[in-house]
């Protein structure tokens, strides 16, 4: 039976020029967010072949906790700055945990 974290992958193309200054940004947001009551994890991950594919891993404890994420000031430093550095507008994508199960987190 599935869990019920919420879990968001943010897919990211980011202009090559800019990787560094991007991942700067993500990872001072990244480092915040973990501190929310609701946040499980927050990962940020760059893809081998292409540094400029970045992939964000964020886990919820629930639907509620992913609301609240946006809600501080970090988030919104975080978006406003980046935006430009994006290629094209991210995308994302929502799992349930099947395994392991909530108690394995």
């Amino acid at each position: 039976m599935p869990g019920s974290l919420l879990i968001v992958h943010v897919d990211i193309a980011v202009v090559p020029h800019r990787v560094d200054d991007f991942l700067a940004a993500t990872q001072a947001n990244a480092t915040a967010s973990r501190q929310e009551p609701g946040v499980v994890r927050f990962d940020v991950l760059t893809d081998r072949a292409d540094p400029g594919h970045v992939v964000l891993v964020e886990i919820y404890r629930d639907e509620a906790a992913a609301v609240a994420h946006k809600q501080p000031d970090h988030y919104a430093v975080w978006r406003d700055t980046v935006e430009p550095m994006m290629g094209r507008p991210r995308t994302s994508a929502k799992f349930v945990n099947v395994s392991p199960d909530d108690s394995g987190w």
